[in-house]
């Protein structure tokens, strides 16, 4: 026997919480000129004032700490393996843009590769014409018609440190099982080449505390990742001269990248940075050892393009060394005593006769 009594009560108040949040994202436009459904997988939230900001249509409620510290009974923390070596106030302010002229076919192909990968992260992370810099001048030239907003920066940040461990892992790893295999000596380049991977992936790890990845940005990543290991593998055991020379012109686009950031941080143009009460994560307090008063975003940014213009300078340096014979000058001790070079503020590399 059927009642004639009307259901009144469609759905628990739960379930009506979980519709609500499942609809909501539909009423929603987007601010990184993306459709809905593709934005929620590109950047999740921001840091701002001590909590999330939306950047996405996901519910305030998911935000959680992307990567929370592993509490076990007896570890207390676990020192970087690479402790930073630090930077003077002087030595930050003083990077800039620069490029390295191409002189031989090897630094066209570097170049070109990069040029592609540049056109790749630009399409992906839906740069439009008017926020791009003179064509002319791409590692250089520092304005644009109209400013990237805080949700693109990181977007762009996250794609750029996400390959840009790739290059040193790979090449260390390389060195390390050619000295191995032929039982020689590397001459000091395993450690640099490691420590620079190590330095970009805290980078990443940094961001990753502002910005939680949707799954359309890990899908992404994980297929350029792919894609940017096979063919830096390749390309190192055919020519690890060329293969530097392209990290290089890549980090020429890393300086590039931050400067052009801080420009538009002091122009006005992202004032969720620029306001005094955001604060840096705490990972990156400890790892390059802000002092109290100098850890905004802007201070953030001057620290990692400081990081940025030493692999600049490194990478072009051993792009111009023998790669079998000669020792790594970075971390070599000089017979005169004089102290190794900086490659920070030397952004076209040392030739070979001034280091050797």
């Amino acid at each position: 026997m059927f009642s004639t009594r009307v259901q009144t009560k469609l759905c628990t108040p739960k379930q009506a919480a979980q519709l609500s949040r499942a609809v909501a994202p539909l009423f929603h436009t987007s601010t990184l000129a993306y459709p809905v459904g593709l934005r929620v997988g590109l950047v999740a939230s921001i840091q701002h004032n001590g909590g999330p900001r939306s950047f996405s249509t996901s519910p305030v409620n998911s935000f959680k700490d992307f990567f929370p510290a592993k509490e076990t009974e007896n570890i207390r923390q676990t020192p970087p393996a690479w402790p930073h070596h630090g930077y003077t106030e002087e030595e930050m302010l003083t990077v800039v843009p620069a490029h390295r002229p191409v002189k031989t076919w090897g630094d066209w192909v570097a170049w070109k590769a990069v040029r592609s990968a540049r056109w790749g992260m630009d399409f992906f992370t839906g740069m439009r014409n008017e926020q791009k810099v003179d064509k002319k001048n791409p590692t250089t030239a520092v304005d644009t018609i109209s400013p990237l907003t805080e949700g693109q920066w990181l977007l762009r940040f996250l794609f750029l440190e996400s390959i840009a461990g790739v290059p040193g892992m790979v090449a260390g790893m390389l060195r390390h099982l050619h000295s191995i295999r032929r039982l020689k000596r590397d001459n000091g380049w395993i450690e640099t080449l490691l420590e620079e991977s190590y330095n970009e992936r805290m980078h990443l790890l940094t961001f990753m505390k502002m910005c939680e990845p949707g799954w359309f940005m890990k899908i992404l990543l994980i297929g350029a990742q792919g894609v940017y290991f096979n063919g830096l593998f390749l390309s190192y055991l055919i020519s690890p001269k060329i293969t530097h020379r392209f990290v290089g012109y890549l980090e020429e686009e890393a300086v590039h990248t931050y400067t052009l950031a801080i420009k538009q941080i002091e122009d006005g143009h992202l004032p969720k940075w620029a306001d005094e009460g955001f604060k840096v994560p705490d990972i990156a307090v400890q790892y390059w050892h802000m002092p109290e008063g100098k850890r905004s975003m802007k201070d953030l940014i001057y620290y990692i393009r400081a990081d940025e213009a030493c692999h600049r300078g490194v990478n072009h340096t051993l792009s111009n060394l023998n790669q079998k014979e000669d020792p790594n000058p970075f971390v070599s001790v000089y017979k005169d005593g004089q102290s190794p070079p900086r490659p920070a503020l030397k952004p076209q590399g040392f030739e070979r006769e001034e280091v050797m």
